[in-house]
């Protein structure tokens, strides 16, 4: 049965490529995005270059912390809430500000207008950012949520509300701590996007700390999967569920694979270990597998060749760009 799915972010990473999804197979989309400032409109706007081609995608630039979103909630079947301030780094100092409008007051302003119809599920993309330093690995979603960042403090802040909003109001809401997902159109802040860029233009690149810290990576396509999941599995309202690749790697082993990738040796500069980032992660997928069937399918060297080979597309389409223009 088809349905019209309200996806908040949708030009963003995650939020394309859901989106896509959705309409190819026969859903409509109600699509918002603010375009702010954490990376070029152009590359937001190529990121939904195919769904603008689909008569059921419907787009509307919107900030959802400030703008009407009852009449949008009301016209939609599901809410699909992915917009949100990202980064660990940068969510330090004066840009804090954002993070707050950003994770907390826009998903408490989309909670606000599903609270009438509260049965209208909402999918809210939260992140493993919430474990901080975690004791246990790989984590439960009963570990003691320990933040090591100030991303990481308000998604855990966003997540509960969507607890409380159940608890209280009956909204049902289901929270995916997402494990650093991965992929073609990655945002280029990510790790593997600037790796991938340095690999192939032939120049250095950054690693903060030792790279042997490891993150449980998670390709795109197996996380789009599980949120689709979450909107529709009877028992999960209210629910929090860790989305994770299914085994954890180390940033050198990542290199070593760029490196044949980009059949080339990486020229790898090592720097301090940035605040807020962890050293290890790795989510227990357990309750996910049981309540939402989800499981990834994606293996961590095919998902990264999937992104290198997007990466190497996307540079050869602005140099030809560049060309004609000069």
């Amino acid at each position: 049965m088809s349905m019209r799915a309200l996806v908040t972010g949708c030009a963003g990473f995650i939020g394309s490529h859901l989106t896509e999804s959705l309409l190819d197979d026969g859903h409509a989309v109600l699509g918002l995005d603010c375009f702010n400032d954490n990376y070029a409109r152009d590359i937001k706007l190529a990121n939904l270059s195919r769904a603008r081609d689909h008569d059921a995608f419907t787009f509307l630039p919107l900030d959802i912390s400030r703008g009407d979103l009852q009449p949008l909630v009301d016209e939609c079947d599901v809410v699909f809430h992915l917009a949100a301030e990202p980064g660990v780094r940068s969510s330090w100092g004066e840009r804090f500000e954002s993070y707050l409008r950003n994770n907390e007051l826009a998903t408490q302003r989309v909670l606000e207008a599903v609270r009438p119809t509260p049965s209208k599920r909402v999918v809210y993309a939260s992140s493993s950012s919430v474990y901080g330093d975690a004791e246990t690995l790989p984590t439960p979603e009963d570990a003691l949520p320990r933040p090591y960042s100030p991303y990481g403090v308000t998604k855990l802040a966003a997540e509960q509300l969507c607890r409380l909003y159940w608890g209280n109001h009956g909204v049902e809401t289901v929270s995916l701590r997402f494990f650093s997902v991965y992929g073609p159109r990655q945002r280029p802040d990510m790790a593997f996007n600037a790796f991938c860029r340095s690999a192939l233009a032939c120049k250095p690149l950054v690693v903060f700390g030792d790279g042997e810290q490891t993150r449980d990576f998670t390709y795109v396509g197996d996380v789009v999967r599980a949120v689709r999941a979450a909107a529709n599995a009877p028992g999960a309202a209210g629910g929090v569920y860790n989305v994770g690749g299914g085994c954890r790697v180390s940033v050198n082993d990542a290199l070593r694979l760029l490196a044949a990738l980009a059949d080339r040796p990486l020229d790898a500069h090592y720097l301090e270990t940035e605040k807020g980032d962890v050293r290890d992660t790795g989510a227990d997928t357990t309750l996910a597998r049981k309540d939402l069937g989800f499981a990834p399918q994606t293996r961590f060297e095919d998902g990264l060749a999937a992104e290198f080979e997007w990466m190497r597309g996307t540079a050869r389409a602005r140099s030809g760009r560049f060309a004609v223009a000069a």
